[in-house]
C-alpha cells in the first residue's frame, strides 16, 4: 500500500554540475553524501535527492515536465538573493490567492520553485 510522498530526485550526467548550486548556491544542507548521490532534508520525510545517471546526457531539453518546490518563510528575499548570484530566473515571485511563487532555473535547465504560504 503506498503510503504517501517520499521525496524527488533530480538526476545528471555528473552530479558535479549540480551539487555546488543546490548545496552551496541555494543553501540546501545534505544529510547523506556518497559520490554519485546526494540527499537534501530528513531521510525519514519527503527529501530531494541529487544523483549522476548512466541515462541522462546534457541539459534538460523539457524543463517544465518536473518542478521541484522549496519552501521559504520570504521569497521576494530570497528572490533577490539568488538573483545578486546569477541564478536565472524565469517567473520573478508572483502572488497566487495565497501563495507567492518564484520559479528559477538550475545549472542544468531543471525549473525550480520557492513557495510562500
Amino acid at each position: 500500500m503506498i503510503k504517501g510522498f517520499g521525496g524527488a530526485s533530480i538526476w545528471s550526467e555528473d552530479l558535479k554540475n549540480l551539487l555546488p548550486f543546490y548545496r552551496d548556491t541555494l543553501g540546501l544542507k545534505p544529510t547523506s553524501e556518497s559520490e554519485r548521490f546526494v540527499l537534501f532534508g530528513d531521510p525519514n520525510a519527503p527529501s530531494l535527492g541529487l544523483g549522476s545517471h548512466s541515462e541522462v546526457k546534457g541539459k534538460n531539453n523539457d524543463p517544465a515536465r518536473h518542478m521541484v518546490g522549496l519552501m521559504t518563510d520570504d521569497v521576494r528575499a530570497e528572490y533577490e538573493r539568488l538573483k545578486s548570484k546569477g541564478v536565472e530566473f524565469v517567473e520573478a515571485p508572483t502572488n497566487y490567492d495565497q501563495i507567492t511563487i518564484a520559479t528559477l532555473k538550475d545549472p542544468e535547465g531543471n525549473l525550480v520553485q520557492l513557495f510562500q504560504m
